[in-house]
């Protein structure tokens, strides 16, 4: 499977970068674009603040533009919490797009949206301060709606980027178990 694998607002971290090599070790092509220029923070504000200055506009394109070379072969999209609402956006409006896998984030869904059975997977914390269990609900059902397949996967106790080694919010049991789970979901794309 062709994979693009979009960074948290911590930016392009060595957890991302492990990400993509469980995932090449997996048999799968990853490409992990820096939408960052090569910045990372440590903190979610710090990131935050980086995003808000380059806007979510300039953000998608540079996305687009890092996707648009390999697209024609059927890309799955993915991501950390903000890459997560960046290749849902990006999935959601590529016809050929083969999955999408969501870690830690979701996105707002644009009226009118549609899709052939797009598999999709997401994997959340329960609860998470940025994935509420009202706008997961409601995400639940507008993606439902948009004609994608839609899985989800709750992770109690765990904190919200719980994938990644460097963080406190980690919870190796969880990513574990994210991991088996997501691998299994692109082996049947």
């Amino acid at each position: 499977m062709n994979i693009m694998l979009f960074h948290s607002t911590f930016g392009l971290r060595p957890a991302v970068h492990q990400a993509a090599d469980r995932l090449r070790s997996a048999g799968h092509e990853v490409w992990t674009p820096d939408l960052f220029g090569g910045r990372t923070f440590e903190t979610v504000e710090e990131g935050m603040e980086h995003k808000e200055k380059i806007g979510k506009d300039e953000l998608l394109k540079w996305a687009v533009l890092a996707a648009a070379p390999y697209s024609e072969r059927g890309l799955v999209y993915a991501g950390f919490s903000l890459g997560a609402s960046i290749a849902q956006t990006l999935a959601l409006g590529d016809d050929k797009a083969r999955g999408l896998l969501l870690l830690h984030g979701t996105s707002d869904i644009a009226p009118g949206v549609t899709v052939d059975e797009l598999p999709v997977q997401l994997h959340v914390a329960e609860p998470d301060p940025f994935e509420t269990d009202d706008w997961l609900s409601a995400w639940y059902l507008q993606m439902g709606r948009t004609g994608a397949d839609v899985e989800v996967y709750r992770y109690a106790g765990a904190g919200h980027l719980y994938t990644d080694p460097d963080l406190p919010d980690y919870d190796e049991e969880a990513a574990e178990a994210t991991w088996r789970v997501a691998l299994g979901f692109l082996d049947t794309l």
